[in-house]
């Protein structure tokens, strides 16, 4: 497997129509939804980006296959980020789709979380 290639497959759950899973790449938790983030879905999510326990966790959230995220998944980047800095890490959300990313936008935490155009932009410094 090739430096930098995404290796040990932690969690994978598929409630409905959203898909989570969660591997780890050079010791940062990435977690890939597809799918729609919902009040009916985002259970598995808030659990891919549960961190107790966690010392200075770091996770990036590759959204590049959403098709639709609501309030439920933005409370729970939220509260990700919240437990994050309180572990002294931090989370980052990796390639919207423009339809996610306007979402973001107008509740505003892009200005809260780190948002990188890639997953690879995400993954590096």
């Amino acid at each position: 497997m090739a430096e930098g290639e995404m290796a040990d497959t932690e969690q994978t759950a598929q409630p409905g129509p959203l898909t989570v899973v969660s591997t780890t790449t050079d010791g940062i938790r990435v977690v890939t939804v597809a799918g729609e983030i919902d009040h009916h879905t985002g259970q598995a999510l808030g659990q891919a980006l549960d961190v107790s326990g966690t010392p200075r966790p770091r996770i990036v959230v590759d959204l590049s296959q959403v098709t639709f995220l609501d309030s439920s998944g933005i409370n729970l980047f939220i509260a990700a980020h919240h437990a994050v800095a309180e572990a002294d890490g931090w989370i980052r959300l990796a390639a919207p789709t423009e339809a996610v990313m306007r979402t973001l936008r107008i509740v505003g935490v892009d200005a809260v979380i780190d948002c990188r155009e890639s997953l690879r932009q995400a993954l590096g410094n």
